[in-house]
C-alpha cells in the first residue's frame, strides 16, 4: 500500500472507529495530505484484490425483475478493458467526457475507467434540451460523448461546437441517430489489465459538474482527484456508511448527489451501490424492494418521502438502520411518520455540488427536529451575517484558512463569479442557517428567497414546513408578493396532494391551519392553487414564482385559482 493510499485509509478509519462519536470524530479527524491519488487505482482495484473481491460493487435491479451485478473484481477488470479501449480511441489525459447515461452498469464501468485514465468526465441528464447540449459542449469543451441508442439522436448536427472535435460513443442500439456512432461492446476485446502512464496528481480536474441553474444560468463547478473522491470522507461519515452495507440513494445520473452516494462515499466503504430503475415511481413497489432485496441504508429527497408516508409503512419489515434526506430541507412531520413507523429518524444533511456534506445529522447523535445538523469532520463553518462578521443566523461560509478538501476548485473559466463566492477569506454557500447554543444549525433558506413583509424577516422554509403538513397539500413554495401597505406579504403556491379539489373550500382550510400554527406576522395572506415549476433536477424554481409576483400592478387584483386571506375573515 502506497502512502497516498494508506493516509487515505487512515483518515477513513478514523471516521469508521467514531461513527457515533460526533465529539471525537470533529476533534481527531484531518484531512489526509497527499500528493498524488487515483480513487479508481489506488483504491478501488485495492479493494477489488483483497477480501472484498468477491463481494458486490453494484446490484441494479430493473421493474421487469432483470438484474446487473458486479462484484469489486469485476468492475475493477471491466473497467481496466474499458480504460485500454477508450485510449485506443485516442483519448488523452485531460480530455473532457460526457457521460449522459441512466442507472446502468456502463455509467459505473466508464466513471472508474476515466479516473484511472484522467479523464474529466462531465455528468449529464437525459433530460437535456438541446440548448443544454450545446452548451455542455461549448463550455465543457467535450471530446467524447457517451449515451444509449435511445438519445443518440439528441446530438444530431452538434459536432461543430465541440471545439475539440467529437468522439461518439452508444452503449446500445435502438436509436434514431443519422450520425455514426461507435458501440460500447468495442470494449470487450481489451485486455482486464491496465497499467497507467503518469501518476496522477490530487490537483489534476476530475469532474465539471453544470448546476441546475435555480436562479441563473447553470455554473459549471470543478473538482479535483482529491475534492470529490477524498472530499466525501465526509459523506461518508453523515451516511454512517460500513462495509458490506447494501446502500441505496435515489437520485439520477447527471447530478452531484448521484456521486456523492452511488458511487464515492459506497465505494470509499467497501459498500454494495444498489439502484432500483422505474419507470414511474411506486411506492408500494419501492417498499417491497427495500425489504426484499436487503438494503441497509437508505437515502432521498424529500419528495420521495413524502410519497412513501402515503403508505402503511409499519407493514413492511425493512433491515435498514440508516434513513437519510437530502437536496432539499425535509420537513419534520414527514420525520415524525417514518420514525412511528419505522423506530429509524431521518436524517438530515447538508451540501451542495460545490462540496461534499458539509452539514449533517450523523449516527448516533440527539436530533432536534427541524435541524439539518452539525458540521461535518473537517468542514470549518461559520455563519456571516450581512455586516460580514460571525452571526446565530446568516449565511453558511467556510473559513478558507482552513479550507476543507471536499470544497471544488472553483467555477471553471469564471473569475468573476470565483472572486465574489470566495471573497473575504471565505466560501459562501449563498445558504441562510440559524445556529443554537449547542452547535446545531437549522435551514432558513437560499439567501435570495428570504424576505421582508412589515419590517419582519420571513424564511419561506419555515412557512412551507406547516403547509405539508396539511392533508390536502403536496408540496409548496412560499414568495413575496406585493402589498400597497406593508410592501410584500406571504404567499403560497400549492400543489394539492390526491382526492382534494382546488376550491374555495380547500383554501380556507389550509389558511386556517397556517393561521392556528403561525404567529400572526408570519401569516400566509394569499394562496394560489398552481403546478410548481422545477429545475430537470426537481427542485423547486421559487424565483419563477417570485418574478411572477413581482410583475403583478398595484393593486393586485385576485386571480383564478387564487385566494386572499380575507375569506376567513380578520
Amino acid at each position: 500500500m502506497n502512502a497516498n493510499l494508506a493516509a487515505f485509509r487512515a483518515a477513513r478509519d478514523l471516521l469508521f472507529a467514531h461513527r457515533t462519536d460526533y465529539a471525537a470524530a470533529v476533534a481527531q479527524f484531518k484531512w489526509p495530505a497527499l500528493t498524488h491519488f487515483n480513487f479508481a487505482l489506488d483504491h478501488f482495484d485495492d479493494l477489488a484484490a483483497g477480501p472484498q473481491a468477491q463481494q458486490l460493487a453494484l446490484h441494479i435491479v430493473n421493474e421487469d425483475g432483470s438484474e446487473q451485478r458486479r462484484t469489486y473484481a469485476e468492475l475493477s477488470g471491466r473497467s481496466n478493458q474499458v480504460a485500454n479501449w477508450l485510449s485506443s480511441l485516442g483519448l488523452q489525459r485531460g480530455e473532457r467526457v460526457l457521460l449522459m447515461l441512466g442507472n446502468e452498469a456502463p455509467l459505473w464501468e466508464l466513471m472508474l475507467a476515466c479516473i484511472k485514465l484522467g479523464l474529466v468526465m462531465i455528468p449529464a441528464t437525459s433530460l437535456l434540451s438541446r440548448d443544454d447540449l450545446i452548451d455542455r459542449l461549448e463550455r465543457g469543451r467535450a471530446r467524447l460523448v457517451v449515451t444509449s441508442g435511445t438519445h443518440a439522436h439528441k446530438f444530431d448536427g452538434l459536432d461543430a461546437h465541440a471545439p475539440q472535435g467529437l468522439v461518439r460513443v452508444t452503449v446500445s442500439d435502438g436509436g434514431t441517430s443519422t450520425q455514426a456512432w461507435t458501440p460500447y461492446s468495442g470494449a470487450d476485446a481489451f485486455s482486464a489489465a491496465y497499467t497507467p502512464s503518469v501518476p496522477t496528481s490530487v490537483d489534476d480536474p476530475l469532474l465539471l459538474y453544470f448546476t441546475s441553474g435555480t436562479t441563473s444560468r447553470p455554473k459549471l463547478v470543478e473538482h479535483t482527484h482529491a475534492s470529490y473522491p477524498v472530499g466525501h470522507l465526509s459523506t461518508l461519515y453523515w451516511i454512517g456508511l460500513q462495509p458490506g452495507d447494501v446502500h441505496w440513494n435515489i437520485s439520477s445520473p447527471g447530478w452531484g448527489k448521484h456521486a456523492w452516494s452511488c458511487f464515492f462515499a459506497p465505494f470509499i466503504a467497501g459498500a454494495t451501490v444498489f439502484i432500483y430503475n422505474y419507470a414511474r415511481f411506486d411506492a408500494q413497489k419501492v417498499l417491497g424492494v427495500l425489504v426484499g432485496k436487503g438494503v441497509t441504508t437508505l437515502c432521498a429527497p424529500p419528495t420521495v418521502w413524502r410519497m412513501l408516508i402515503q403508505e402503511k409503512l409499519a407493514q413492511y419489515p425493512v433491515k435498514l438502520r440508516e434513513l437519510l434526506s437530502a437536496g432539499e430541507p425535509l420537513n419534520p412531520e414527514v420525520i415524525e411518520q417514518v420514525r412511528a413507523a419505522w423506530g429509524i429518524t431521518i436524517r438530515d444533511g447538508f451540501g451542495q455540488t460545490e462540496t461534499t456534506c458539509v452539514v449533517g445529522n450523523s449516527p448516533g447523535q440527539v436530533l432536534k427536529f427541524g435541524s439539518m445538523g452539525r458540521p461535518m469532520p473537517g468542514y470549518p463553518v461559520v455563519l456571516r451575517g450581512a455586516d460580514g462578521k460571525p452571526a446565530e443566523e446568516g449565511e453558511i461560509a467556510l473559513d478558507l484558512s482552513r479550507r476543507p478538501t471536499g470544497l471544488m476548485r472553483g467555477y471553471f473559466g469564471d473569475a468573476e463569479k470565483n472572486a465574489d463566492v470566495m471573497r473575504e477569506g471565505h466560501y459562501h454557500t449563498g445558504d441562510v442557517a440559524q445556529r443554537d447554543a449547542d452547535g446545531y444549525i437549522t435551514y432558513v433558506g437560499r439567501a435570495d428567497d428570504v424576505f421582508k413583509a412589515s419590517d419582519y424577516r420571513i424564511s419561506p422554509f419555515e412557512l412551507e414546513s406547516v403547509l405539508i403538513e396539511h392533508p390536502a397539500v403536496a408540496e409548496a413554495a412560499v414568495v413575496p408578493s406585493p402589498d400597497p401597505l406593508k410592501l410584500a406579504v406571504p404567499k403560497a403556491f400549492v400543489a394539492l396532494a390526491a382526492g382534494h379539489a382546488a376550491d374555495e373550500a380547500t383554501a380556507r382550510s389550509i389558511l386556517q391551519f397556517c393561521r392556528d400554527k403561525l404567529a400572526p406576522y408570519k401569516r400566509i395572506r394569499r394562496l394560489e392553487f398552481f403546478e410548481l415549476p422545477k429545475t430537470i433536477s426537481g427542485k423547486i424554481r421559487r424565483v419563477e414564482m417570485r418574478q411572477r409576483e413581482a410583475q403583478r400592478p398595484m393593486p393586485v387584483v385576485r386571480g383564478a385559482q387564487e385566494y386572499f386571506d380575507d375569506v376567513l375573515g380578520g
